[in-house]
């Protein structure tokens, strides 16, 4: 297969495997908060969370995470290991990622359960995640050096703590 097809259709499986890992959580959000209203509307809701989740996770996510991986694997072919340090930051990152979509997994199957392990604030935090190792990965593949992938991993990551101390004096100044 043509190198460029294969790379476009690697980016594809990325847009589609973040924007999954993106919306799942924004989902259980939404699940989580809906656990607290009172019936009837907490069971239709939490029904509705319960089959959007579900179609979005095997429907979108998953099908995305296997053309990643097997357009990933198959580009490997065009690059040296020895000649790329820059790939062993992304394989870290994507070791990363992977941990991150398995725990979203392991999310989805506790709030199929009527189990709601997280609040919807710790859940708001751990959407913050993939956007941090997108952000790394996206610098460390086009720039193909380790600096300027662990820079730019380290400007977002500041970047994130200067708006949850925003956030928290704001609220703080609510109560």
């Amino acid at each position: 297969m043509d190198y460029l097809i294969l790379k476009a259709l690697h980016l594809i499986g990325i847009v589609c495997w973040f924007a999954g890992l993106f919306y799942i959580v924004r989902l259980f959000i939404y699940h989580a908060e809906a656990d607290a209203n009172p019936e009837p509307k907490r069971g239709i809701l939490l029904e509705q969370f319960k089959l959007m989740e579900r179609r979005l996770w095997y429907g979108i996510t998953w099908p995305a995470l296997i053309l990643t991986a097997a357009t990933g694997g198959w580009l490997l072919k065009f690059h040296s290991l020895a000649q790329s340090p820059w790939l062993y930051l992304k394989f870290g990152l994507l070791a990363l990622l992977l941990t991150y979509h398995f725990c979203c997994g392991t999310l989805l199957r506790a709030l199929a359960r009527d189990l709601v392990p997280l609040s919807s604030h710790r859940l708001r935090l751990l959407n913050e995640v993939p956007t941090f190792l997108l952000v790394g990965i996206v610098f460390t593949a086009v720039s193909k050096t380790v600096g300027t992938g662990l820079w730019a991993l380290a400007g977002c990551a500041v970047f994130f703590i200067i708006v949850v101390v925003f956030f928290l004096k704001k609220l703080q100044g609510k109560s």
